[in-house]
């Protein structure tokens, strides 16, 4: 080759460079979570959104992939690529963190917060940060914030709830999280551990009687279809975890992980806000659906406080990875978020 084709050849190993390194350096986190993907859906509405602000601020760097409805496996399954890696990112529902970060499941204990103020105040504050730092470093997993998964009421096909008594003899499906089956069977039903992706076929065949969820989940799933009564008793306030790996978000650099923890931002206020209308009109929502609505005064809400709540925590600080610690942490977390 004589100076002139080698000139030439430089040249345009320089004009293509620009465009090799931008290829180079495009890469696409794989985005799932649970529920359908529909706007009306909170975890979808905040996950296009997610998207949008990811793109734009890195100027399509990062691409944003969503898997919606749990396509790319149950929640334990996500949870392990996550840890391993091999998949970016996920929300996901409290139950189903629970096998691979045990602590999570303190969230789990019954009638802890009065409203959603102050459980944001616990979720975005200290608590919040040092459980972070301790699930990346037990579980290689970031944990990047926590939005709502709606305040959990029980359903049932067979007769209206509003003692604890009313719950003996029934069968009552909970999340695939032993705290459940704990919080479930203190107040005399029988719990049966079903996958989310199950639940519908096990209500319209009969295999359990009833379940819990926030509004959200019920109209995700259609849930009211094959459930006559709900009893508002809001035992649990649920969430959902924004969780990337670790190993991807190490290997970001600066600006895209402010545009990742910016975007997640974002969509925390969408899906907080999306879930908390729906909380709030629970009642309306539900009876439009064909549901017996029993509403509980304070003073029967507190008949399953006291029942419900003892046994949960004694559970949880006996429970190897919780323990009293988190749960003391849990509890002055709350009365420092109330005031």
């Amino acid at each position: 080759m004589n100076r002139r084709d080698l000139l030439l050849a430089a040249a345009a190993a320089t004009l293509a460079a620009p465009a090799i390194a931008t290829a180079q350096a495009a890469r696409t986190i794989r985005y799932t979570h649970f529920q359908p993907g529909r706007l009306d859906q909170p975890k979808h509405a905040a996950a296009l959104a997610f998207k949008s602000t990811v793109e734009g601020l890195t100027n399509n760097r990062l691409r944003v992939e969503i898997f919606p409805a749990g396509q790319l496996g149950p929640a334990p399954q996500v949870m392990e690529q996550l840890r391993l890696g091999s998949l970016e990112m996920a929300v996901v529902h409290d139950g189903g963190i629970a096998g691979t970060y045990a602590p999570y499941q303190v969230f789990s204990m019954p009638f802890l917060w009065e409203n959603q103020a102050i459980a944001w105040k616990v979720l975005d504050g200290p608590f919040g940060a040092d459980m972070a730092a301790d699930m990346q470093r037990r579980a290689s997993i970031r944990l990047l914030g926590h939005a709502d998964n709606g305040v959990r009421h029980i359903t049932n096909s067979k007769r209206p709830i509003v003692t604890p008594d009313d719950m003996r003899g029934l069968k009552i499906r909970v999340q695939p999280s032993p705290v459940f089956v704990r919080l479930i069977e203190s107040l005399g039903a029988s719990a049966s551990a079903i996958d989310w992706g199950e639940l519908p076929a096990a209500l319209a065949q009969g295999t359990v009687d009833g379940q819990e969820n926030g509004v959200t989940n019920i109209l995700a799933g259609s849930l009211f279809q094959h459930q006559r009564h709900i009893t508002l008793n809001g035992h649990v306030y649920s969430l959902h975890a924004y969780l990337m790996s670790e190993r991807f978000f190490g290997r970001l650099g600066n600006e895209e992980r402010a545009a990742v923890l910016q975007a997640t931002e974002i969509a925390k206020v969408i899906h907080r806000g999306m879930t908390t209308a729906q909380d709030a009109n629970a009642e309306p929502i539900l009876r439009e659906r064909g549901m017996v609505v029993q509403r509980l005064s304070a003073p029967q809400v507190d008949a399953f406080r006291r029942i419900a709540q003892p046994a949960v925590r004694q559970w949880l600080e006996a429970e190897p990875g919780i323990g009293r610690e988190w749960v003391e942490k849990l509890l002055a977390a709350t009365r420092t978020a109330q005031g």
